[in-house]
């Protein structure tokens, strides 16, 4: 990419690619599960054992991003991810996928995902320096929304009413050809911690510096209570989408699609809203947004309408995105990035695990829009009590902190 080097477009690339298979299997899955059981439990279930590894390996995942070298790992981690998809595949093609077969399937992917997806994500400040940081991650969340959502979901319930298989095909390919890529990279330093001490202290050290950090300690704990209310309705969306609104797999996969073109506008827009407002009008801004979301979608009675309160909710969901990431990527030491990482994806990806793990018999119990109802409820108290804190929260916007390489004092930003 112009202006931000070659290992940055070589780590894009490999982006684009695993996004294309990622947004195609993901708007299938959710219609695998509901074509072998319509029990909102149990749809939800399948989102929930995703996301399990998070709360049982992020930790550790994060030792090892920091201990080991970080392009060699997500080399490894996409071709098992690729193994195992593939396998989803083959027993999808032949009519053996079972629940308990596609609960297992993601159980794997997501714990090769604990180790891949914090690994990626610490290379992108190794790539790029960090007044170029906004930049690289508009770029990369563009990718993403435009490539995964906007693009590759639609394709992947279509793909998937041709043939059911296919989408996991063409994700399990995905994976090898990113794994291709990435091992390309070519002089990227690492800090590698000098001493090499026990799991447990490593771990407590990342979370230390996590908890003392003011400004990630608050986002932190914000987003795992809003991460909760998001999946308890969103883990339940294809039912919603079609017991609700009427739509069939295509008009789901157009659905997501919406929430995914807001995804895109917003990165596209974020790095100019970060030069121009502060973190706490955007913050403020963002915990409006998301309880109205919640109380539209509670009321809406057609795709068309749901499709419209979607394509605002992506739109605040890539700028709060972007506020959360480059705060942590310019704060975070190198020899840190892993571990701070991954106790913040401890409770980002564990909030979203217990949402969608509520979800399914919040719906069973008051019907479909139950959980938009209580999620909304839980919005409004979370708005009240953040407004304040939320209000002292941010950086001045010439403000850069130290990159790659730079004399770094975790606790002088706290």
């Amino acid at each position: 990419m112009a202006g931000l080097g070659r290992n940055f477009a070589t780590l894009w690339a490999a982006t684009v690619v695993s996004n294309i298979g990622d947004g195609i299997a993901a708007a299938a899955a959710p219609l695998l599960v509901a074509s072998v059981t319509d029990d909102p439990v149990l749809v939800g279930l399948a989102v929930f054992v995703q996301q399990v590894p998070w709360m049982l390996f992020s930790l550790v995942s994060g030792v090892f991003v920091d201990r080991l070298d970080r392009r060699r790992l997500i080399v490894v981690v996409n071709v098992l991810r690729g193994l195992v998809v593939g396998l989803l595949a083959v027993a999808v093609w032949r009519d053996v996928a079972t629940i308990p077969l596609i609960y297992a399937a993601g159980f794997l992917a997501g714990t090769c995902e604990t180790l891949g997806d914090n690994a990626s994500g610490a290379l992108v400040p190794m790539v790029v320096r960090s007044e170029d940081l906004p930049r690289a991650n508009a770029r990369m969340q563009t990718v993403f929304f435009a490539i995964n959502g906007f693009v590759a979901k639609p394709v992947g319930a279509a793909l998937f009413v041709v043939a059911a298989a296919l989408p996991f095909g063409i994700n399990a390919a995905s994976f090898a050809l990113a794994a291709v890529l990435i091992s390309t990279l070519r002089g990227v330093r690492q800090t590698v911690p000098a001493e090499r001490r026990s799991v447990r202290a490593d771990i407590a050290e990342g979370m230390r510096w996590l908890w003392n950090h003011a400004a990630i300690r608050l986002l932190t704990l914000a987003l795992f209570l809003m991460n909760i209310t998001l999946l308890a309705g969103f883990s339940i969306l294809v039912l919603y989408s079609r017991d609700r609104l009427g739509l069939d797999e295509y008009g789901y996969g157009i659905l997501i699609a919406a929430s995914a073109a807001g995804s895109l506008i917003g990165a596209m827009i974020a790095p100019h809203l970060q030069a121009r407002f502060s973190d706490s009008l955007l913050l403020r801004a963002g915990l409006v947004i998301e309880t109205l979301t919640h109380v539209g979608l509670a009321l809406a009675t057609t795709g068309w309408v749901a499709g419209a309160i979607l394509v605002g909710f992506g739109i605040h969901g890539s700028i709060l995105g972007a506020v959360s990431v480059t705060l942590r990527q310019r704060a975070v030491p190198d020899e840190l990035r892993g571990r701070v990482e991954s106790g913040y994806m401890l409770f980002i990806v564990g909030g979203s695990a217990l949402g969608s793990l509520i979800g399914g018999p919040i719906a069973r119990w008051v019907g479909l829009t139950g959980p938009f109802w209580m999620s909304a409820v839980v919005m409004a108290v979370l708005t009240a009590v953040a407004w304040r804190p939320f209000g002292r929260l941010g950086l001045p916007h010439d403000a850069v902190l130290p990159g790659p390489g730079d004399d770094l004092d975790p606790v002088a930003h706290a």
